[in-house]
């Protein structure tokens, strides 16, 4: 019995890798107990700060606390891991590299946190007219990659790697990446012109070249992506966007109706001044049309053409989708009808007329 007492002292003793079993036994205990700190911390007492949040008006507090959930998790097991440094009889190597691992876990939390907050002060910054929402997903995009390539310098700089040589041989490797990538470059500038100018932003309905014709989904570093009106996203190459004309549809200030009716020659001179003036007086009094500044409309008779007397019409309506503002079109169509008929008058078509002077006998 004593030598089986003996034995299981010199197991415990000797453990693993020379640290006695109770060292190692203890670590575990301490990070088992740091993940289930980690689980309080982010149901409890983020749920307070959340509840707090929510009766606040602004999103902004909301938006820092759901960012910072899992950096904050991550405090308890750095915690614990420096524990079980102190707790575990590391020395030489393996307790340089234990420290270092330790130290890059502490940046990596830090730069957690600085990372995940960028999102939420750009959210904040948003409501300023000069951030536009591509250019707020480019910025946020922007800093946190250069806010996880200084984290992951600090690490290399922990662990002894020096940046400077590594940095001349990312050097050399960039320029035979960028001759294989140019177009990627290209497309890269492409959407900072496209952002800068301010040319579209997601959500506007924008046509280019007569063929391309949508709504705009994102613009990427690379391509930006467009729903065409079969609901079909199209990835288009910024390049292709920036040297082409664009209409943007989304910054319309209003929308027009740029039409010519065509009445029968048998249409008198009374009866084209009823027809236009009725249907100018339902343009203005309809709810449909906006007539304020420059924006009255225009019914004139405008020209005697081969087969029919033009009548111009040129409104204007406040901007609305394609829907809506064919809805208005039709109302327009029906009241024009309307008033033709009205007026004992009717629509010309093009047609020809022959005249027979003489008859062969």
């Amino acid at each position: 019995m004593e030598n089986f007492k003996n034995l299981v002292t010199d197991v415990w003793n000797s453990g693993f890798l020379g640290i006695d079993l109770g060292s190692i036994i203890l670590s575990l205990a301490v990070l088992l107990l740091a993940f289930l700190l980690r689980g309080f911390t982010i149901s409890v007492i983020l749920n307070i700060f959340t509840q707090l949040a929510d009766r606040t008006e602004s999103k902004i507090d909301d938006e820092i606390l759901d960012a910072l959930k899992k950096p904050i998790g991550l405090v308890p097991i750095t915690i614990a891991l420096y524990i079980c440094t102190l707790i575990l009889p590391l020395s030489g190597l393996i307790g340089d590299i234990a420290t270092n691992l330790v130290k890059s876990f502490i940046v990596f939390t830090i730069f957690s946190v600085l990372a995940n907050s960028i999102k939420p002060i750009f959210e904040a910054l948003s409501t300023k007219s000069w951030l536009t929402e591509s250019m707020q997903m480019w910025l946020e995009r922007g800093s946190k990659f250069i806010v996880w390539v200084i984290g992951f310098a600090i690490i290399l700089d922990i662990f002894g790697i020096q940046i400077g040589p590594l940095v001349a041989g990312l050097g050399l490797f960039s320029v035979a990446v960028a001759l294989g990538a140019q177009d990627f470059f290209k497309n890269l500038i492409s959407g900072i012109l496209i952002i800068g100018e301010n040319r579209f932003q997601p959500g506007d309905r924008i046509e280019a070249s007569g063929q391309i014709h949508g709504i705009v989904e994102s613009i990427g570093f690379r391509s930006t992506v467009i729903r065409t009106f079969d609901t079909a996203p199209m990835a288009i190459p910024n390049k292709d966007l920036s040297d082409v004309k664009v209409i943007n549809h989304g910054e319309m200030i209003n929308r027009r109706i740029n039409w010519k009716i065509n009445l029968t020659y048998s249409t008198s001179v009374e009866q084209l001044e009823s027809i236009r003036n009725d249907i100018k007086k339902y343009i203005i009094e309809s709810n449909d049309f906006t007539t304020e500044g420059d924006l009255d409309p225009v019914v004139r008779i405008v020209e005697l053409s081969g087969s029919s007397i033009d009548l111009l019409i040129v409104a204007y309506a406040d901007p609305m989708g394609f829907a809506a503002f064919n809805e208005v079109k039709e109302n327009l169509v029906f009241n024009i009808m309307k008033i033709v008929k009205e007026h004992r008058s009717e629509f010309a078509y093009p047609s020809t007329s022959l005249y027979v002077e003489s008859m062969p006998k």
